[in-house]
């Protein structure tokens, strides 16, 4: 048997607390994370296109060394374009559509 949603007012009475303060925690909790990164990012850090693409840094950094995925050095640092990443996956989609069809 199906479960129904209790309404919000009647969650912030069972908990005590005020219902504005109760709806302002649910609209955080579904606003974007960290973990997710700034989509206004131009150059990402290896780390941040690695969670964007779900790899490891290592891994990232390994298709960073083979060229396979291009990044800038500015001073001391590697960035990564933003654009690149949703290449770089349509590629390896590509190569993935190809060798199966094959």
């Amino acid at each position: 048997m199906p479960q129904q949603a209790l309404p919000l007012a009647q969650i912030a009475q069972l908990l005590d607390v005020p219902e504005d303060a109760l709806r302002a925690l649910v609209t955080d909790r579904h606003a974007p994370t960290p973990a997710q990164g700034d989509t206004t990012l131009v150059g990402l850090t290896v780390a941040e296109a690695a969670r964007r693409i779900g790899i490891s840094r290592t891994k990232m950094y390994e298709y960073v060394a083979t060229g396979e995925i291009p990044s800038v050095k500015i001073g001391r640092l590697r960035r990564i374009p933003a654009e690149v990443v949703p290449e770089f996956l349509a590629r390896r989609r590509g190569e993935a559509e190809y060798a199966i069809a094959a």
